[in-house]
C-alpha cells in the first residue's frame, strides 16, 4: 500500500544560499536549507531537545545550530553532533527541477528518531 506524502513546492529564489526558511507541510513544519554549496536540505524544524525552531538558528556548511541551546544538526543526515540534544531529526525528501524546489513529507512516517 503507498502512502499519500504532502509536498511543498517554492521557487529556488525565495531562499538565497546559506539561508533557511519554515515551512508547513501538512501538518509538519519543516526547516529548508538552501547551503552554500547549493545544496536543498530539509529537516524537522523543532530541535529534538526543546521546542525550539531550528530555522531560526545558524546555518554553517551543513550544520544547524539551534537558537535555544546551541545542538548542532546535519541538515544531510539530523545527525545531532552535539549536546544537549541527543535524538537526530526527520530528514525529507527535496527535488529541484529547474527553479522549483519540491519538499515531499511522510505524514506518517515508519520507524525514525521520534515522531
Amino acid at each position: 500500500m503507498t502512502r499519500a506524502l504532502d509536498q511543498a513546492i517554492l521557487q529556488s529564489s525565495e531562499i538565497p544560499l546559506a539561508e533557511m526558511r519554515r515551512l508547513m507541510v501538512g501538518e509538519v513544519a519543516i526547516c529548508l536549507a538552501h547551503t552554500e554549496d547549493g545544496g536543498w536540505y530539509a529537516i524537522d524544524d523543532t530541535c529534538t531537545h526543546e521546542d525550539c525552531s531550528l530555522s531560526q538558528g545558524e546555518l554553517t556548511d551543513h550544520l544547524v545550530e539551534c537558537p535555544c541551546h546551541g545542538s548542532r544538526f546535519d541538515v544531510r543526515t539530523g545527525e545531532v553532533l552535539n549536546l544537549p540534544a541527543v535524538i537526530p531529526v526527520w530528514t525529507h525528501r527535496v527535488a529541484v527541477t529547474g527553479d522549483q524546489v519540491l519538499v515531499d513529507v511522510d505524514p506518517t512516517p515508519v520507524g525514525g528518531p521520534w515522531r
